[in-house]
């Protein structure tokens, strides 16, 4: 998975990121938010798989050089393993793939910053914490929620954050 970093289109000094809703039709995880990203393929590494995804997903192509390190694994309810690679994208062009992308969004990474952000709610299910992250007039939960919220936290405060123990909600155990 990608965490591309971007300049922001209101403010071309003002940093952000990429942010993707998925297409409805996908068979899983179908109309969430997510950072582009998908399963590796055999013999590639969790940076290979980043950029080849970007430039699946969104059309952006960046080389090796791009890759400035990875923020944790994070293990989902449906089985996956994120392995979230940071990469500086600059001022690309976006051309997302319709079969994949439903939308696309440079996002300021301030707005992980806001005072309600993050949410954590308790759920009947599960003992950890459901990590919501409020965005774009809506919440974005685990695993992107958890990877905004480590994204946050290492980035913007410089804390070494862990995000393992956050739970997602019920909806996306499947």
């Amino acid at each position: 998975m990608a965490f591309a970093l971007v300049p922001t289109r209101d403010d071309p000094s003002e940093l952000g990121f990429l942010l993707t809703m998925r297409t409805p039709t996908l068979s899983s995880h179908a109309g969430q938010w997510a950072l582009p990203g998908g399963r590796e393929d055999a013999g590639e590494s969790s940076e290979e798989a980043a950029l080849r995804e970007l430039s699946e997903e969104l059309g952006v192509s960046l080389g090796d050089d791009a890759v400035l390190g990875r923020l944790d694994d994070y293990v989902t309810r449906s089985g996956f393993v994120i392995t979230p690679v940071v990469v500086w994208a600059g001022d690309v062009e976006l051309a997302p793939n319709p079969a994949e992308v439903a939308r696309a969004f440079r996002v300021p990474i301030g707005l992980l910053d806001r005072p309600d952000a993050p949410r954590f709610i308790s759920i009947p299910e599960s003992d950890r914490p459901v990590v919501q992250m409020p965005l774009l007039g809506t919440l974005v939960h685990a695993p992107t929620g958890a990877i905004l919220y480590q994204a946050r936290e290492v980035l913007l405060h410089g804390r070494a954050t862990r995000v393992a123990h956050l739970e997602q909600p019920v909806w996306a155990w499947r």
